[in-house]
């Protein structure tokens, strides 16, 4: 193939996006070699495709980093011998006491120059993810499809507002959010709202 027939082909742009099979990766391969005036169009389209691709990207979550950061934390200490264990379900007759020997631990605390949020993993079970987290000023708006999601306040306060209700909640306070149902929320008080979190397999 010529040059002109090899950018009219649409070749390049399948190479920059690693949709060629071997064959056709091969003869792009060998005619960017043989010519090498495709090599500024080549860089031109990948330019174009990150452009592309910046402009379109879905910003994550709020919440996705630090529970992110809060798993590897937990695989870590894992490995350094820390036993799995199981912690109580979250329900209405829960109680913080119920969780001190997670309160408790010197490990499980919040940095001093926390961001917006931070998590420290109690437990990952295949069915339970129980964690600590603090909010510095709430959490996002989110629907939940798979799993439920369960608070125990323990220090601080907040509103929690699930579709149009809102939930005014305080150390000791107990809340379960539905299924489909879009909840965030809002932290009341002038210090970080330390809470047991619980997501349990729908």
């Amino acid at each position: 193939m010529n040059p002109n027939e090899i950018r009219e082909s649409g070749l390049l742009e399948l190479y920059v996006s690693g949709a060629l099979d071997k064959e056709e990766q091969l003869l792009v391969d060998l005619a960017l070699k043989k010519y090498p005036e495709l090599k500024p169009e080549l860089e031109n389209i990948e330019l174009s495709l990150l452009n592309h691709a910046q402009h379109y990207a879905i910003k994550p979550h709020g919440v996705v980093k630090p529970l992110l950061l809060a798993t590897l934390d937990y695989m870590e200490r894992l490995k350094k011998g820390e036993a799995p264990c199981s912690p109580p379900m979250l329900h209405q007759h829960s109680i913080i006491a119920d969780y001190n020997q997670w309160l408790k631990r010197e490990d499980m605390v919040r940095p001093l120059d926390m961001d917006a949020m931070h998590a420290r993993l109690i437990a990952h079970e295949p069915d339970k993810v129980t964690a600590i987290v603090w909010l510095r000023f709430g959490a996002p708006g989110e629907i939940h499809t798979k799993e439920y999601e369960k608070f125990l306040i323990v220090e601080g306060t907040c509103t929690i507002t699930i579709g149009t209700a809102e939930h005014r909640l305080k150390a000791g306070d107990y809340l379960s959010i539905p299924l489909h149902i879009n909840h965030y929320v809002t932290v009341t008080s002038p210090i970080p709202c330390k809470i047991i979190l619980q997501r349990i397999a729908a």
